[in-house]
């Protein structure tokens, strides 16, 4: 249990400074934006998600490389429900840089959102060739097999390897209940 806990908390200080980071380079790239205070990663209300995004598209418009503003900005449409506009961001983060498995990730995730399970599988599994060790694309491929194309034994496959490499994570609890619903013939919770 403490090592679960030390390790959430790391998670959890490396997402918070990925994302400080992602804030600072996008606010930092483009040759002539105005100075503007950042919005941090993870503000939830509907102004600062405008204002981010906003703010993104800006920069990509003057800079259509720039992989962070594209990554940003996929990001910030998929926690807006904007499921197309967060897969052509990610897509272009990908002409960017195709073998991110996190960026592959998330546009699987929403991919699957909008009902492209093959597409969704394929990026997973992209994801997860790139890194054996990626563990969101095997806990989303599961997800796509159980809940959506109703196939449980394809899931656990993903899922059993998911659990070689963590078993005490509260996904992995997560993934062991779903695999045991389903043992037990009923369906896993639904996932959105």
């Amino acid at each position: 249990m403490k090592k679960e806990s030390i390790l959430i908390a790391v998670v959890a200080l490396i997402v918070g400074l990925l994302g400080g980071y992602l804030v600072f380079s996008i606010s930092n790239s483009g040759k002539s934006q105005q100075a503007t205070t950042p919005i941090p990663a993870g503000s939830g209300s509907p102004t600062d998600y405008t204002q981010r995004i906003a703010q993104a598209e800006k920069i990509v418009a003057q800079d259509p490389k720039n992989l962070n503003a594209w990554i940003s900005l996929g990001n910030d449409y998929f926690d807006t429900e904007q499921s197309q506009k967060s897969i052509n961001a990610y897509g272009k983060a990908l002409e960017i840089e195709p073998n991110n498995p996190n960026v592959l990730t998330d546009q699987g995730v929403m991919f699957r959102k909008v009902g492209w399970y093959d597409k969704a599988i394929i990026n997973f599994e992209k994801a997860n060739q790139i890194d054996p060790n990626h563990l969101q694309s095997l806990f989303n491929i599961g997800i796509v097999y159980a809940v959506d194309l109703k196939q449980p034994d394809k899931a656990a496959e993903y899922w059993n390897r998911y659990l070689k490499m963590d078993s005490t994570s509260s996904t992995a609890m997560q993934i062991k209940s779903m695999m045991s619903q389903t043992a037990n013939g009923m369906p896993p919770a639904t996932f959105k």
